[in-house]
């Protein structure tokens, strides 16, 4: 049977630090500002909407499972909505309409101006999202990026973009979810205050 590596474990440990403490200094200010955003939606009675594929997918989720039940503290349910999860309307758009508007279709039917539009692509490139988001932009949405280092790709915009700054997906993917919590962080204290 063979022997996993201790040093291969610690030198990916220490990467996963390393892109943690880069995160933390290159996006605070961006980090307080979504969050900022975000928890003044909720607040006032907007709702999330999140979206991204395969791992991202997942991180939609969990941030939407925050928000409907809890992160830390009971509170009231927050409006949130995870893209895809319907597996009926996820294979009707593909199939229809083509998977690249996958998220934008959802988002046209779901977004009210002052709701919030989170799209997470770790190459900044998944025209699915960059579509959602420009579709969210359009409806009048606050729109939040989550990226790796490369940002959104050319033209694609979102009022505020987190380029996490790294370019291996396992760790974009592990600061996305940090960001994610931080966000929720913040959204229990505005809600108590609130």
């Amino acid at each position: 049977m063979p022997k996993t590596s201790q040093s291969a474990l610690a030198e990916y440990f220490r990467a996963h630090q390393k892109v943690a403490g880069d995160t933390l200094i290159a996006l605070a200010g961006q980090i307080a500002a979504s969050a900022d955003a975000m928890a003044g939606a909720l607040v006032a009675g907007h709702k999330v909407i999140a979206f991204g594929n395969g791992g991202s997918a997942t991180q939609a989720s969990h941030l939407v499972g925050e928000l409907l039940g809890r992160f830390k503290d009971n509170r009231r349910p927050l409006p949130a909505v995870a893209l895809a999860c319907d597996p009926a309307a996820v294979t009707c758009i593909a199939n229809d309409f083509g998977y690249a508007t996958l998220f934008e279709r959802q988002v046209e039917a779901f977004t009210q101006p002052g709701d919030v539009a989170i799209g997470l692509t770790t190459s900044g490139k998944s025209e699915n999202v960059l579509r959602g988001l420009a579709a969210g932009g359009k409806a009048g949405a606050i729109t939040i990026a989550l990226t790796g280092a490369a940002g959104l790709a050319d033209g694609a915009t979102a009022d505020h973009v987190l380029a996490v700054p790294s370019s291996t997906t396992a760790h974009i993917q592990e600061m996305h979810l940090v960001l994610l919590h931080l966000w929720c962080v913040a959204i229990d204290e505005a809600v108590k205050a609130g």
